[in-house]
């Protein structure tokens, strides 16, 4: 018996691996000579520097650099010496997480540190990078990054604007004399999963702006502050598009991305499914299992469990999920390649019991061991 498990990770509860060991443990429960490959997954969010870094064979790096809020955060970071490249997670630089909830204000944060970790890695040797922009607490249309890497913003007088979401209402100057250099040796794989334009109705300020802080004349102001710094951007860079779907993604980090560096957009899991080769673990595997904490009918929609599926599904594998819960239109996952799902809670708790890393151990392990001794049952037939 081969099986291959990639699990995302349980938010608050296990990370992917941890989620992974546990279902090992169940299957082994029933059939003791299973070879169980526990491969790591993500979809570009929470988990994915550790998931790219350990599925790539490489080390977490730790450095100091400037939080949203303009006070140092740890930010830690992967690299992988062989192909010199960088797995970075926007959010732990610049995520919402690290904004207490009286002081989210998109006119006082930056991703400003986004750019210092970019640099750190360059000065480290990197010249790939695979970077995941979800999570954000920003709204500055990625100029603090850009700054930190060299960019100029100047406002009238020829001075630099801050480097927070209001600096974007100062612009009126974009200079490149002082990138770094290597900047240009650079490639930047983007695992962005939202496809919003950076301004309107659709745009970063509109939709993600609430969650941020933002208040409804925030929101009007920062719109069109994103709309003139496109216009500048686009008359030095004519390939500035900031219609292009993705560019609203991370309060306009996307849109920093494509326009101002080697950048591609991409799907977060497929990023993570090729970096990590699990078709490679796939291909002779007797049973796929994957999951996520909580499978639902949003879990069709380019999470991780599905690309799992769809990449088993290539070589004809069955493919089993488990999660911390399941809703009734989790059913949408049968279609998408997921031939059975199941919970694993085992009795009536609070979320916080359930999620309680030792009970959520213990409750992966029982449920799979329960559906392997299934198919045990029906093998011998």
């Amino acid at each position: 018996m081969k099986v291959t498990v990639a699990i995302d990770s349980m938010k608050g509860s296990l990370t992917s691996l941890e989620a992974g060991q546990a279902i090992a443990v169940g299957v082994k429960r029933v059939y003791p000579d299973a070879e169980v490959c526990v491969r790591p997954l993500a979809d570009g969010g929470e988990g994915t520097v550790e998931a790219l870094t350990c599925g790539m064979g490489g080390i977490i790096q730790h450095v100091q650099v400037t939080g949203p809020l303009g006070e140092p955060v740890d930010c830690s970071y992967g690299i992988i010496s062989d192909s010199k490249t960088a797995i970075i997670a926007m959010s732990g630089a610049a995520g919402i997480t690290l904004v207490p909830d009286k002081l989210r204000n998109p006119l006082n944060t930056t991703t400003y540190g986004v750019g210092e970790v970019i640099r750190d890695a360059i000065g480290k040797g990197c010249r790939r990078f695979i970077v995941g922009i979800g999570g954000s607490a920003t709204n500055d249309g990625g100029i603090g990054m850009l700054q930190a890497l060299g960019y100029g913003f100047l406002d009238a007088e020829g001075k630099p604007v801050s480097p927070y979401g209001r600096g974007l209402a100062d612009i009126a100057l974009i200079t490149d004399g002082n990138v770094m250099p290597e900047l240009s040796q650079c490639t930047f794989k983007i695992a962005c999963d939202v496809t919003n334009p950076l301004c309107g109705e659709l745009g970063c300020s509109a939709v993600y702006g609430p969650q941020k802080g933002a208040t409804p004349e925030m929101i009007r102001e920062m719109d069109g502050w994103l709309a003139h710094y496109a216009a500048l951007a686009k008359e030095k860079y004519p390939g500035a598009d900031a219609a292009y779907p993705g560019t609203g993604a991370a309060g306009g980090l996307g849109f920093a991305f494509l326009t101002f560096t080697n950048a591609t957009l991409e799907s977060g899991i497929r990023i993570v499914l090729e970096e990590t080769r699990l078709e490679d673990y796939v291909k002779d595997a007797d049973i796929v299992i994957t999951g996520e904490g909580r499978l639902d009918g949003q879990t069709i929609m380019g999470k991780a469990p599905i690309g799992v599926a769809k990449t088993a599904k290539r070589f004809g594998k069955p493919v089993l999920a488990f999660a911390g819960c399941v809703t009734r239109d989790a059913v949408a996952c049968n279609a998408e390649g997921i031939d059975a799902f199941f919970p694993i809670l085992q009795s009536v708790v609070s979320l916080e019991e359930a999620m309680a890393p030792g009970n959520a151990r213990a409750n992966m392990a029982a449920a799979v061991e329960q559906v392997f001794r299934v198919v045990k049952t029906f093998s011998r037939g």
